[in-house]
């Protein structure tokens, strides 16, 4: 079954990973030695989605499942187009469209060049936060920051596929979270979040800012101007007011923020003006949407709601799409901040989301849009989805660890599979390791591959991860151990003490280079299995009932999701 590469080839070629980048340098590592995976498989099965499965008239949230936090949308003609975070995975900031607000297809990476974006030695949830993505006189923009390494920047295109140019770096938004708006008098500005004008009040004080953009130039100008200090009410001491964004809507400008912290009592609020800069007043109900004051043992919860966005239909309808999470107990969740979608009502000339006791559904009744093609490569719902490894290039969903900076994969050394050269790169934040991965979207989900490896001396390892950062993981690896191979389990749950600290579960094993050995791993909410095989679909239990809250948010800490990772480690220099 080789459908879901043929159908990346044509969709990508060009803009996906390392594809185009002269600059990246080709691994020399001895082929002998590569770990050659001849498929993936992912399948997700939560329950919750069974019941409207095949409903054509109703959607599933979140229309983005997994790890795609702090999403950004903008409408061109009758397209729509997403972007979430990426933090330091590469390439970054994924790139969606849509024509029904439902069914999104991934057209590439905005930032897809080492040139674009430099991630070396950056902690996993460092990097890209919060990008923006907005389209003005013929060209999109993108504007982000970048996290320790530069600041706030930006790129452009007239293809939203690309190509993207390289940044233009913008040093005076001295902040977070900026975003564009492009007034309909033909001036342009940044809002972003910075510190308060005076010593902050409080722990989380923070305020929302605007400066002039000057269109012609790419930069900064004018003086900047405080727009709101701390959030709807400083006398309670608001947290974390972010994500700024400008609409405007009956000639009043709406600005809408984040507030509370990204965690469960995360929200959106609404302030409004006549003029541009203000002066900005809360609305009558605040906030606009969240989750925090709910029964935290309703079932099938969906929390930590905020970080939102809004677009408009050509009919005049507004739909907002937001972060949330899946907990499956005690704000518990391993796959990290996901992207929901739901209507906006506007209630004597202000927005809402949802009221009252509301909770954000699973599905609800689709946008009045002709509805698309469901998309080859699924974003929401159950489903299952096999990459055969056909090539030319990686689907857009795989991701790496930080800039790669040598070709250390390949379609071509074993036509059919996909070749990783291991390197002497593990986890730590100095390394650019030898690993790809795509994310985990549900609850119940599992992960599986076919993988030809010999490990050559002690120390070398190849297989499967469950990875949510350098120091939270599981590795079922095939590895070589006192000159013999085995399959064994590594566990990893904080900093690392010697080379078996984190051994679980092993088993010996004969293997031959022209073989294949199986290797599977079943995520139940915050339980984890692990299997191998030597046969396909012939699956032998190594470790069952593993703790899987160590890949949470809450234990490994963070902004992202786990991934499931394929990986190739030598313990030769």
């Amino acid at each position: 079954m080789k459908t879901i590469s043929r159908i990346l080839a044509v969709i990508l070629l060009s803009h996906v990973a390392l594809g185009g980048c002269a600059s990246a340098r080709t691994s020399s590592a001895p082929a002998s030695r590569a770990a050659r995976f001849d498929w993936f498989s992912y399948e997700g099965d939560d329950s919750v989605h069974r019941a409207t499965a095949g409903d054509r008239g109703r959607y599933a949230n979140p229309v983005l499942a997994g790890f795609y936090p702090d999403p950004s949308v903008t409408r061109v003609g009758e397209d729509y187009y997403l972007v979430n975070s990426s933090f330091a995975y590469f390439p970054g900031v994924p790139i969606f469209r849509s024509r029904d607000l439902v069914s999104w297809t991934q057209i590439g990476n905005v930032l897809d060049r080492p040139s674009q974006l430099q991630l070396d030695s950056a902690g996993i949830s460092r990097g890209i936060f919060a990008p923006v993505i907005r389209h003005h006189d013929g060209r999109f923009y993108m504007l982000t920051t970048l996290i320790d390494r530069g600041g706030t920047f930006f790129v452009t295109a007239t293809n939203p596929a690309g190509p993207w140019s390289d940044p233009t770096w913008l040093p005076t938004v001295d902040g977070i979270d900026p975003s564009f708006y492009f007034d309909d008098d033909g001036k342009a500005y940044v809002v972003f979040n910075s510190a308060p004008a005076g010593p902050p009040l409080y722990n989380g004080h923070r305020a929302i800012w605007m400066q002039q953009f000057d269109v012609a130039s790419g930069k900064m100008t004018g003086p900047k101007t405080l727009l709101v200090n701390g959030g709807v009410d400083l006398s309670k001491k608001p947290i974390w007011i972010e994500a700024p964004h400008i609409i405007k809507r009956g000639g009043k400008y709406y600005l809408i923020c984040a507030e509370g912290g990204t965690e469960f009592n995360h929200s959106e609020v609404v302030f409004r003006a006549d003029s541009v800069s203000g002066p900005y007043r809360p609305g009558p109900v605040n906030p606009i949407l969240t989750q925090r004051h709910l029964d935290a043992a309703r079932p099938n919860p969906i929390t930590s709601t905020g970080h939102a966005d809004f677009v408009q239909t050509p009919a005049g309808d507004w739909w907002a799409v937001f972060l949330g999470t899946r907990p499956y107990g005690d704000d518990t969740y391993n796959i990290g901040r996901e992207t929901f979608l739901l209507p906006v009502q506007w209630v004597n000339e202000w927005p809402v989301i949802l009221a009252g006791n509301a909770v954000v559904p699973h599905s609800a009744v689709r946008p009045a849009l002709p509805a698309q093609p469901a998309p080859a490569i699924p974003t929401s719902g159950n489903f299952r989805i096999r990459d055969e490894f056909d090539g030319p290039e990686l689907a857009p969903y795989w991701q790496m660890i930080r800039t790669p900076r040598t070709r250390w994969y390949d379609f071509t050394s074993s036509p059919g599979a996909l070749t990783l050269q291991p390197r002497h790169a593990g986890f730590d934040v100095a390394s650019q390791p030898s690993f790809v991965g795509r994310r985990q979207q549900h609850l119940v989900a599992s992960a599986s591959t076919a993988m030809r490896y010999v490990p050559s001396i002690d120390g070398d390892k190849a297989g499967l991860l469950a990875f949510q950062n350098d120091q939270h993981y599981y590795f079922l690896a095939v590895a070589r151990v006192g000159g013999k191979t085995q399959i064994r389990l590594e566990k990893h749950a904080g900093p690392a003490t010697g080379p078996d600290d984190g051994v679980v579960a092993s088993v010996p094993v004969t293997l031959s280079a022209g073989r294949p050995v199986f290797l599977k791993i079943q995520a139940r909410g915050g339980r984890y299995d692990f299997y191998y095989g030597l046969r396909e679909g012939d699956w032998t239990l190594l470790q069952g009932d593993a703790d899987g809250t160590i890949l949470s948010t809450k234990v490994a800490g963070g902004f992202v999701g786990t991934l499931f990772g394929l990986y190739a480690f030598s313990a030769a220099p």
